[in-house]
């Protein structure tokens, strides 16, 4: 018997970043979309997942500089000084606690539709919520193995339910839906803005580079690879998405679910007026349950550890319960109070994210070529330098700059009604 070390996997490094790309933020798209429609959606998606990308290559050219295991706590305090990582570590935390009100508010209306589909019993808004919260902030309160294991044959559903609900809807869509033939004489063009910050929320995986450095070591090529195919596995996944639903929904009858409040049940109760046979809309009940599920296990169990490191709470039931209260009891009040908000909430955590995921990369990267430089300068030692390199030189920083500060301005125009919403 040989004792040999396994080497990491590209394979499984791109199933960490297309894991943690995809959820249940990918609901929200076709509904945000409904006013631009296929092709606008279509090309803000290949612009979101390609600024995204490049953020990610940012954040891995200036990690490559540390240690492995060297978190984005540490990246950004080296290099941007106390302030910006104040800022950083507020963004993670609204964006963990807006994510898990989200979820408990799609996770909610989930609940009241399967109910109602199954029992012939539509409970209230507010114990199904309470209940979905409860019982998954229980699992994460009880231990990370049972996330782990819960997690795993989620994702393992989510994926069967997601391919038998993606056939069945693209075969059965409706030429006249996908290029909106029953044109309302709404324009297209001008609610490309009030999707930004909810297309760059899907594409939210960059607190994962630093845990692939430390996976893999320093190896820019095989890391850059996960990056790639991460991001176009999630982005394959997208397209499909808007597809199957802009090609069953009517673009008219998305007024209703935005009115609605865009919750993901409305969502799945517009797409099944279109769809023939049961299977297929208990697929896609499926995979929106199971897509929610297992984002709130995600972000939920980031919350948790987040908030123990920060708290100071200690690993024992107490300690744990101690964490529980403070992670969960916010979001799921806000959840009680404000039950329709999976739209509004996924649109608020594109706001936070932009600014760790789109701003501070860049920041982070010319802050470290700028000190970098004044090294070289200094001393020939070559170790201050590896073999990657975003591409784009300083362009790549201006460009990431002004996506970032375009979607915070273009969210906050629309959370003062300054912009358009198709409704």
């Amino acid at each position: 018997m040989f004792n040999v070390k396994r080497k990491p996997s590209v394979l499984g490094g791109t199933m960490i970043i297309a894991g943690t790309a995809i959820g249940a933020g990918m609901l929200a798209l076709p509904t945000i979309s409904a006013g631009m429609w296929i092709w606008y959606s279509l090309g803000l998606l290949v612009l979101t997942w390609f600024m995204m990308l490049l953020s990610s290559q940012a954040l891995l050219e200036v990690n490559l500089y540390y240690h492995p295991g060297s978190s984005f706590h540490t990246l950004v305090l080296d290099n941007l000084g106390k302030f910006w990582n104040l800022v950083n570590g507020l963004s993670v935390a609204f964006v963990l606690y807006i994510l898990i009100y989200a979820y408990v508010s799609g996770g909610g209306s989930m609940v009241v539709h399967i109910s109602l589909v199954a029992f012939d019993y539509e409970p209230p808004k507010l114990l199904a919520s309470l209940l979905f919260a409860i019982l998954l902030s229980g699992c994460v309160w009880w231990s990370t193995y049972l996330v782990d294991r819960f997690s795993v044959v989620m994702i393992g559903g989510m994926a069967l339910t997601f391919v038998f609900a993606m056939s069945g809807m693209l075969s059965e869509m409706k030429m006249s839906y996908l290029l909106d033939l029953n044109h309302d004489n709404n324009p297209y063009g001008i609610f490309v803005f009030v999707a930004f910050s909810t297309y760059l929320t899907s594409f939210c995986f960059h607190a994962s580079v630093p845990s692939l450095v430390k996976y893999f070591g320093k190896e820019p090529k095989k890391i850059n690879k996960c990056l790639v195919y991460g991001t176009l596995i999630a982005f394959v996944a997208y397209v499909i998405w808007n597809i199957a639903c802009d090609g069953n929904i009517e673009r008219s009858d998305f007024k209703n679910v935005i009115a609605a409040g865009g919750n993901v049940r409305h969502l799945v109760e517009a797409a099944s007026l279109n769809l023939n046979g049961a299977f297929l809309l208990r697929m896609l009940e499926g995979f929106a349950f199971l897509a929610v599920s297992t984002s709130f296990l995600g972000a939920g169990l980031g919350l948790f550890d987040y908030m123990a490191d920060l708290c100071g709470f200690d690993d024992s039931r107490l300690g744990r319960t101690k964490t529980l209260l403070v992670a969960f009891v916010p979001p799921i009040v806000a959840g009680m109070i404000y039950p329709d908000g999976f739209l509004l909430a996924i649109g608020w955590a594109g706001l936070a994210a932009t600014i760790w995921s789109v701003i501070i990369p860049a920041l982070l990267l010319r802050a470290s070529r700028i000190s970098r430089k004044e090294l070289r300068q200094c001393t020939s030692n070559l170790a201050l330098e590896h073999n990657f390199r975003v591409k784009g030189g300083s362009w790549t920083i201006y460009s990431l700059l002004i996506f970032g500060c375009v979607v915070g301005v273009c969210h906050i125009l629309f959370v003062f009604n300054w912009l358009p919403m198709y409704k």
